[in-house]
């Protein structure tokens, strides 16, 4: 079959093996083996402390090669790789040594493929094709989750999964629970901790890769689920549910405080405040007193004493009443470092003068810090919510007048231009 040929050749020279994590598939691991082995003799096996016979049908299949430095193993016996590990410790784990077998023997690239035989071995040369494409991407393989025999916890699952993801990540992936993938080793690599081992893993390492940049693909793949009686599934509902569940939390508390804040800044660094304005306001498509109360939120968060959490409550707060969330995240970034002490300073001082207190001997100093205003913390956090109350109303209005005069200009330029 030359397409079998020619995708056995272009894995050699892409340097792809396959990854086969088991545990207790027995019935379906020999199939699973000999499909993947009409494209690619570089398979490695993980072996999850299976229970039932996958080590009698391991031996059937073929001759493997242990691990590097496991007693009885020989370098050039076999392109065939098994992974034993004695006591069953997830998924995660296991797809965990795989990766880490497959970078030291030289691999660029791991495709994974569940051994119960929901995959089918005849889609690889889909992921060969998107990885030619795309290289260093990851590639996931999207069930059609639209077919009869799909179970309902499935479903379920699958559209939970594709919500939280994109709340974590900002991207629309078609299929975030398959186990069908190709992982682009050295990118794997650079994550030097993983905290998962079930099957929730899959869902970190997706997550964790698209914040470090990496371009993720989807190709169409074919899933087959096997009839309720005959079915062998290791997904414990309550726990396994309960564990995604938790790994979700953390990823979009984390996400929402940090990742996607810190990539949004990132990006704004990239343009010049000119190109800023053009974009965000004066090419914007919401109406000047929208952006004007943008403005205005984003002032008012930014003066307000919410160090380290400006961002997310400016955008919490901007999706909660409609306005521009764009808008409103770059001005609650008025408390950058320079501008911090000037706003401490005003904050203290207005505090001073609600409270009755004499400020006329306080003056500025730019050595102002979180530590100067400890001991009259109460006038602080009061003199800031008034100082935003006086300030964000001013950038607001002078914001509105300004798109009034330059969005009138640039509608007459371009009507002269037409």
């Amino acid at each position: 079959m030359p397409e079998v040929d020619s995708i056995r050749q272009k894995m050699q020279e892409l340097r792809c093996c396959v990854i086969i994590p088991t545990y207790n598939n027995a019935g379906t691991l020999a199939d699973v083996i000999r499909g993947v082995s009409s494209y690619t003799n570089d398979i490695i096996v993980v072996n999850d402390g299976s229970t039932d016979e996958t080590a009698e049908v391991l031996r059937k299949v073929g001759s493997w090669q242990l691990p590097f430095g496991t007693e009885g193993s020989s370098i050039a016996s076999s392109p065939h790789h098994l992974i034993t590990i004695e006591k069953n410790t997830g998924k995660g784990f296991a797809l965990r040594e795989g990766f880490a077998y497959a970078i030291q023997a030289g691999y660029r690239y791991a495709i994974t493929i569940d051994s119960d035989g929901q995959h089918f071995p005849d889609d690889i040369p889909k992921f060969i094709e998107a990885a030619e494409r795309h290289p260093d991407s990851m590639i996931i393989g999207a069930r059609d989750m639209s077919q009869n025999d799909v179970p309902g916890t499935s479903s379920f699952g699958h559209k939970f999964s594709i919500f939280w993801f994109n709340v974590e990540t900002g991207l629309n992936v078609s299929d975030v629970q398959s186990g069908y993938r190709l992982y682009p080793l050295h990118r794997v690599s650079m994550i030097r901790h993983f905290y998962s081992r079930k099957y929730e893993f899959e869902v970190e390492v997706l997550v964790r890769l698209a914040w470090r940049g990496v371009f993720i693909h989807s190709v169409p793949v074919r899933v087959w689920y096997a009839p309720k009686g005959e079915r062998v599934s290791h997904f414990r509902k309550g726990r396994d549910f309960a564990r995604t569940t938790l790994l979700n939390t953390i990823l979009v508390f984390a996400a929402l405080l940090w990742i996607r804040p810190f990539h949004f800044a990132k990006s704004l660094r990239k343009k010049s405040f000119k190109e800023i304005i053009r974009d965000y306001f004066i090419n914007s498509e919401d109406s000047n007193a929208k952006l004007a109360w943008s403005v205005v939120l984003g002032i008012f968060i930014g003066v307000s004493p919410f160090w380290g959490y400006q961002m997310i409550v400016a955008v919490a707060l901007a999706h909660l009443f409609k306005l521009n969330k764009f808008v409103a995240l770059i001005t609650s970034n008025i408390s950058i470092p320079p501008m911090i002490p000037v706003i401490i300073f005003f904050s203290y001082l207005i505090g001073g003068y609600v409270l009755g207190i004499d400020m006329s001997h306080h003056e500025y100093t730019s050595g102002i810090d979180f530590q100067w205003i400890k001991q009259n913390l109460f006038q602080y956090i009061l003199g800031s919510f008034v100082f935003g109350l006086i300030l964000s109303p001013i950038a607001g209005l002078t914001t509105f007048l300004l798109l009034v005069i330059f969005r009138k200009k640039v509608r007459a330029k371009e009507g002269n231009i037409n």
